[in-house]
């Protein structure tokens, strides 16, 4: 039997070194990425603000009752601007909203949906990185503050679910994607940069409050 081959890509520019991606992902393309690479997506993934994950973690619909595939997909934390139009939908901004929190429900959505991506600003928790870890998958954080240029970075809206439920910014879209930018901060292999530049943090912190009051 044939190997799958990697949707994960290294490539070399003046920008410095970065990963290609190919949507959606396995395992073994999750386990080949590690805290600091800097990836471009393309492909097709979905958004999820607070009550999409609340809908997954309570109401718990089977794969065949969600219109898009979840496995192998990025979940993007997400509350895009959209615009209808007689042909569909235009999307006019589509910034990362705070990862943290969604954070009591993560590590059962993961599980349960074969999430292999989770994409957003600011990092996750402890049980969402002991989820990454168990199950294969990796935080993508992405650029605060840049909506309208992430949203050029969008392509196409492909569909949406719960729009009528759930309004524009809190139902899932499915966007197709090119070169979208983003950086590993939490990987599959139990990293996490946000918690170790807290640490480092917190360090330094003690460090300058022992000097001061040696003073």
């Amino acid at each position: 039997m044939l190997e799958k081959r990697s949707r994960v890509k290294s490539q070399k520019s003046e920008a410095g070194n970065r990963k290609i991606i190919e949507l959606p992902l396995t395992k073994k393309d999750v386990l080949s990425l590690s805290v600091g690479d800097r990836v471009l997506l393309s492909g097709q993934l979905v958004t999820g603000r607070d009550r999409i994950h609340k809908f997954l973690f309570h109401e718990r619909p089977e794969v065949k009752e969600i219109p898009f595939d979840l496995k192998g997909a990025v979940l993007y934390h997400c509350g895009p601007v959209i615009r209808r139009t007689e042909g569909g939908f235009t999307l006019i901004a589509g910034g990362p909203t705070t990862s943290i929190r969604v954070e009591m429900y993560e590590p059962q959505i993961i599980a349960d949906y074969g999430i292999r991506g989770i994409m957003g600003k600011g990092g996750m928790g402890r049980k969402t990185l002991q989820a990454l870890k168990d199950h294969g998958c990796v935080y993508l954080h992405t650029i605060s503050g840049a909506a309208v240029y992430l949203a050029d970075r969008i392509k196409r809206v492909v569909d949406v679910w719960k729009f009528e439920d759930f309004g524009m910014a809190e139902a899932m879209w499915m966007f197709e994607v090119e070169d979208f930018p983003a950086i590993v901060t939490m990987d599959a292999h139990g990293r996490s940069l946000h918690e170790e530049i807290e640490k480092k943090s917190y360090g330094e912190l003690k460090r300058l409050i022992g000097f001061a009051e040696e003073k």
